[in-house]
């Protein structure tokens, strides 16, 4: 069976998280490990990872991720930018180590308007950089975007590339957001057109670096091109879209966590995990 879960605040404390993703009955947890509005957060104290670890204890270990700042761009053409967004990568790292999380998911950021391949030239060599200064084994995933603007990511072709083209392969991976490959123009609403858009990421870039999910329906159409989040089966993609992903052997066992709108109650939560549940046959 998939392990379910949320995007959770980590307000008030990040051992906090695992409180409220027990609160929606989640099975799989996201979370910022610090506010993604700010270049210079503080260290992870020891206290912050004594909790941390003591509360991820007690939630039996689910699997955990983290989400990348969304300040960070290590595509841009701005060296000043860029500085700032490798110092803060890198820093993103280590936080994740000293947590003991594995796994960061982030951006591949924007090029700009000055191209997609000197957009992901760009975007390569600086990551290899952050990747050597954090110098540690967190797995980095690179999470497919929906096209909008000068964003890189939407096409399979440019994870691919990146993923050839780094030094560090095999600390990448990807995460799946099912909004964005909607969105970019990946159909997954039908069984015939759920299996030719896997088959396509698997040619391009091997479906065994998909390591996680973001389940999101979609506000606006195919190939829409904009990145607008809705609850599960209220929106373009549907509830059939979802069962096909779910009851995907090969996916069986990957933690997938929702990003859908939610309010303070967390019943958005509970709510659109329930319609996912619900999708799943007997035996998953």
């Amino acid at each position: 069976m998939p392990l379910l879960g949320a995007h959770e605040s980590v307000a008030g404390g990040l051992h906090l998280a695992f409180d409220r993703i027990q609160e929606v009955g989640g099975s799989a947890l996201q979370i910022f490990t610090r506010n993604q509005r700010q270049w210079n957060p503080k260290p992870v104290t020891e206290e912050e990872q004594r909790l941390f670890a003591a509360a991820w204890e007690e939630s039996s270990n689910i699997p955990v991720a983290s989400h990348a700042s969304y300040l960070v761009n290590l595509a841009s053409g701005k060296p000043d930018l860029v500085q700032k967004s490798i110092t803060a990568f890198a820093d993103e790292l280590q936080r994740c180590e000293v947590l003991n999380i594995p796994l960061v998911v982030m951006h591949p950021g924007s090029h700009g308007g000055d191209g997609v391949d000197t957009g992901i030239t760009r975007f390569i060599e600086n990551l290899d950089l952050a990747l050597e200064r954090a110098d540690n084994q967190v797995t980095v995933l690179l999470e497919t975007t929906a096209g909008q603007g000068t964003g890189l990511g939407s096409r399979f072709e440019e994870l691919g590339a990146i993923i050839e083209g780094s030094r560090y392969g095999n600390k990448l991976g990807v995460c799946m957001d099912t909004c964005h490959i909607f969105a970019a123009g990946y159909d997954i609403r039908s069984p015939e057109s759920y299996q030719a858009s896997m088959a396509e990421f698997d040619r391009i870039v091997g479906i065994e670096r998909i390591q996680f999910f973001h389940l999101n329906d979609s506000k606006k159409g195919l190939e829409c091109k904009v990145d607008r989040h809705e609850h599960i089966g209220q929106g373009e993609i549907g509830l059939e879209g979802f069962r096909n992903l779910l009851n995907d052997p090969r996916f069986a066992n990957h933690p997938m966590t929702l990003e859908t709108p939610k309010g303070k109650d967390l019943q958005e939560d509970r709510d659109n995990l329930a319609a996912l549940r619900a999708l799943l046959s007997r035996g998953n």
